[in-house]
């Protein structure tokens, strides 16, 4: 890392540190005045906080994904980035498990699910597999930064890895696949949607996290490797593209009425800024870019469709949340409460209890925990990565990995 590096280092931190601290703050104030400070309703009752939950699961498990095929495909020019990748997973598992314990308003209530599992929910099923995937990073990360690291420890811990890494978007994505009465999530290729835009996703933060430790002196990658990873991204991002357009075409092709007016709100009406946000941004432009060798071996176009990916992948774990939260589950029915008072002609406050379709926009406070705990991740992830592949003192490794070129810290 170069001295340069160095003086940005405390800037940098100490600008995230404030954006953690301030998004604490706001949680704070969430605990202290109820989840009605959020934009959640009792019709839409899942919000940014599921979203980013989602979205940062997958990009967890892609990471893990890319670093585990490594050793169980036998890549050796993938190992050369397994550690980073294996902070990354491990980082953005830990993000996705704080959106949850925010997500469900009090903290102690998560004992709930511990004490008392109800093993015939998804949701206790995710609670397992993302328990044991977190256990499996640390251990996979403990392994392989060890002073002389066991290769058939690792070994037998990438083939744990990898189906575990699969798993856990598997269950998140049944979680909304085997609700029967949700149209627009009850779907088998639910858990494909998942896994592929994982796959892509992932390997796109990947990239970029590699492009930037390049940037800031830490971390060298071949030129070789980032086009060859360049290119499975590629590959990724056109397999996500085969899973949306088959779940399309069977929303699209019977003309079931409840199922056709989904779809409609999800090609023209409020979803569909993110619908067709995430198949220009997400699939389209990135494809067009990488399809291209010459293309590959630009690491800025490289970090562009990678971006690109990202934020796609973004918008699309927007439009599959919303989707079923924008038509009522029993059409015609008096409706729920809101949990809001309206003022009648009379001056009397009476509750809203009439609403069937809710109205979601996040608010101040959930954006500025959403920006807090990213920021946290980010910090974790650059102390991580200080500790296990810049300071040569905690990293016997580091000597090891300097002898094959990939790894620049220290010089």
């Amino acid at each position: 890392m170069t001295s340069k590096t160095e003086r940005h280092y405390p800037v940098w931190l100490g600008i995230l540190s404030f954006l953690a601290l301030v998004g604490f703050g706001a949680w704070i104030y969430q605990l202290s005045n109820g989840l009605i400070v959020t934009g959640m309703r009792n019709i839409v009752s899942w919000g940014l906080y599921i979203t980013a939950f989602m979205f940062f699961v997958g990009l967890s498990a892609g990471g893990l994904i890319v670093s585990s095929s490594a050793t169980v495909f036998n890549i050796p020019s993938f190992k050369k980035v397994a550690i980073p990748a294996v902070i990354l997973s491990t980082v953005c598992i830990i993000v996705a498990l704080l959106f949850i314990v925010i997500d469900l308003g009090k903290p102690q209530r998560f004992l709930n699910l511990i004490l008392s599992p109800q093993f015939n929910s998804p949701l206790i099923w995710d609670v397992v597999v993302i328990g044991l995937y977190l256990f499996v990073s640390i251990v996979y990360l403990y392994f392989m930064t060890r002073p002389n690291p066991d290769e058939g420890k690792i070994a037998v811990i990438s083939r744990i890895a990898l189906p575990v890494a699969i798993l856990v978007h598997s269950v998140t994505a049944w979680i909304f696949g085997l609700q029967i009465a949700r149209v627009a999530w009850h779907s088998a290729l639910m858990a494909p949607l998942f896994v592929a835009s994982a796959l892509d996703s992932g390997l796109a933060l990947l990239l970029i996290v590699l492009w930037i430790l390049k940037k800031f002196d830490v971390y060298k990658v071949e030129e070789k490797l980032f086009t060859s990873l360049a290119g499975l991204l590629a590959v990724f991002v056109a397999v996500d593209a085969f899973f949306v357009g088959c779940e399309i075409l069977t929303f699209a092709f019977p003309g079931e009425e409840n199922v056709a007016a989904a779809l409609s709100n999800l090609l023209s009406g409020s979803l569909a800024p993110f619908f067709w946000g995430q198949i220009l941004l997400g699939i389209v432009i990135p494809f067009l870019i990488l399809v291209f060798a010459k293309n590959r071996a630009n690491h800025k176009l490289v970090l562009l469709a990678s971006i690109l990916v990202v934020i796609g992948v973004f918008f699309k774990r927007v439009w599959l949340l919303f989707s079923s939260f924008a038509f009522p589950l029993v059409p015609g029915h008096l409706g729920v409460t809101l949990g809001e008072f309206a003022e009648s002609v009379d001056s009397i406050v009476i509750p809203n209890i009439w609403a069937t379709k809710g109205v979601y926009f996040p608010s101040i406070f959930e954006g500025l925990i959403f920006v807090g705990i990213s920021s946290f991740g980010v910090i974790l992830y650059a102390v991580l990565v200080r500790k296990f592949m810049v300071d040569p003192k905690s990293n016997p490794m580091q000597k090891k990995v300097n002898m094959t070129g990939s790894l620049q810290g220290g010089k």
